[in-house]
């Protein structure tokens, strides 16, 4: 049997596929089953959103400023300043920028949900809204998962034009490049065909990273310390998802 042949950590991994492809069709099959709740959803896009802001802006200046210095000693001495924002541009929009973003919304979002559905689970609110004949995978779930999946791309989107004008800053202080012609560079690097990928695989992070933390939340075991195993692993799984995704992005893209 592949219970006596497999090593527990690969049973373990497989289990946890298995159980993640359930919730996830689980999740299809009821999100568009009424009631619908709206005031839960808003409330779930204003809390993703504006309490990243900070934590996703602060990412993407340094991302951007950072670059520009690592660029400009590389290219300046063969006289390749003015190859620096489309450079910037082209890094920051289709890998830096959603990738590091990507799992910066991981620690804090799919942190967020886990120990706050793992905390519902192990209080037994959940337990408590099936028997108040609620459906809880509805009303907790659905709404965070669609949250996740429409807010994060917005949020990376913030953070590449934040990205972008960190670049600006320090690209200023070795040239006197203007605003619109850096600008302006950036956007001539760029066509529409190449912002498919990178715009596409935002909402596979975005729904990735709050499928995990609902499931893990969401099934979390009884005792307060299952609330930290339940944040820490939406961490680590959808971290390493992100990092999937944009994987079979690149090469998807690669083919066409």
């Amino acid at each position: 049997m592949l219970k006596d042949i497999l090593p527990t950590s690969v049973q373990n991994m497989l289990l946890e596929t298995w159980g993640l492809w359930n919730f996830a069709l689980r999740f299809f099959r009821e999100v568009f089953k009424p009631p619908y709740n709206l005031n839960e959803l808003t409330k779930q896009f204003f809390q993703i959103g504006n309490k990243s802001l900070g934590l996703v802006g602060i990412t993407g200046f340094i991302i951007g400023f950072v670059l520009a210095l690592q660029a400009i000693p590389t290219l300046q001495p063969f006289g390749a300043t003015s190859l620096i924002p489309s450079m910037i541009g082209l890094s920051i929009i289709l890998e830096i920028g959603p990738v590091i973003s990507g799992l910066i919304c991981a620690g804090k979002i799919g942190s967020s949900i886990g120990a706050e559905l793992g905390s519902m689970k192990v209080t037994e609110q959940i337990d408590a809204m099936e028997v108040s004949a609620c459906n809880p995978f509805n009303y907790l779930v659905i709404s965070r998962v669609i949250a996740t999946t429409f807010m994060i791309p917005l949020l990376i989107i913030y953070a590449d034009t934040i990205a972008l004008l960190g670049g600006f800053i320090a690209l200023n202080f070795v040239s006197d490049v203007s605003i619109g012609l850096y600008f302006r560079s950036v956007f001539e690097a760029i066509s529409i065909s190449t912002l498919i990928a990178p715009v596409v695989k935002t909402f596979f992070f975005g729904f990735t990273i709050g499928l995990v933390g609902c499931y893990k939340g969401y099934n979390a075991d009884k005792g307060t310390e299952s609330v930290g195993i339940a944040a820490n692993t939406s961490v680590v799984i959808s971290s390493l998802m992100v990092i999937i995704w944009d994987m079979l992005a690149v090469q998807i893209s690669n083919l066409f």
